[in-house]
C-alpha cells in the first residue's frame, strides 16, 4: 500500500467516504432526565452535526417534603409532558436506577422514573436508558466522577455561562451520553 501511495497510484481518501466503524453524528433534540422524587432534573439539548451541542432549556422539578408521593409523581409527569409538548424532542434519555441497599429508596426512584417514562411514552417518544456509570464515562471519561466534576464538564461542553444545579447537570449529562453513544 505504501509503495502504491509513493508511486502516486493510490488516491487519498475523501471526507465523503464513510470509514469502517465510523457512525453518523446524532442530530436532533434530546430530553435528558435525572429522575428523583423531590428533585428531578430535566435538560433539553439540541445536537447538530459539525456544531457544539446547545442547551435549550433546563429545570429541576422540586417538590416540597410536605407533599405525598402521588403529588410528586404528578409534578414529574406534568413537567416532562410540558417539555415534550413545547420542544418535541427526537429522543428521551433517562438515568437508570442505581444500586441501592434500601428497598424503599429503590421503589421511590422507580416510581419517579415511571412518571417520567409514562409522560414521554404517551407522546410516542423513543426512550433510552443509561446506567449512571456509563453516563459519567461518556461525559467526563471517568465512571466514578463526582457531581461537581460532572457539572463542570457539562457546563464546559455546552459553553454555558451560569452554573447548573446538580440535577440539571446530571440530566444534561444523560442527554450528552445518548448523543455520544447513540447507534442509529
Amino acid at each position: 500500500m505504501w509503495k502504491a501511495k509513493l508511486e502516486g497510484k493510490l488516491a487519498p481518501r475523501t471526507a465523503d467516504v464513510a470509514l469502517p466503524g465510523k457512525r453518523a453524528a446524532f442530530s436532533g433534540r434530546v430530553l435528558g432526565i435525572d429522575p428523583s422524587l423531590r428533585g428531578t432534573g430535566l435538560a433539553l439539548i439540541e445536537f447538530t452535526p459539525g456544531r457544539e451541542p446547545v442547551l435549550l432549556r433546563c429545570q429541576t422539578v422540586k417538590v416540597a417534603t410536605k407533599y405525598a408521593m402521588p403529588h410528586c409523581l404528578a409534578e414529574i409527569h406534568r413537567a416532562v409532558a410540558v417539555f415534550v409538548a413545547d420542544f418535541d424532542p427526537r429522543h428521551v434519555a433517562l438515568e437508570q436506577t442505581i444500586y441501592v441497599q434500601n428497598i424503599q429508596t429503590a421503589q421511590i426512584l422507580g416510581a419517579a422514573r415511571g412518571a417520567a417514562i409514562t409522560a414521554a411514552s404517551l407522546s410516542a417518544k423513543e426512550i433510552f436508558e443509561y446506567a449512571p456509570l456509563r453516563v459519567k464515562q461518556a461525559v467526563t471519561g471517568q465512571g466514578r466522577a463526582s457531581k461537581e466534576q460532572m457539572a463542570r464538564t457539562v457546563m464546559a461542553m455546552l459553553g454555558h455561562g451560569r452554573a447548573l444545579a446538580f440535577d440539571e447537570a446530571d440530566a444534561a449529562g444523560v442527554a450528552l451520553c445518548h448523543a455520544f453513544t447513540w447507534r442509529g
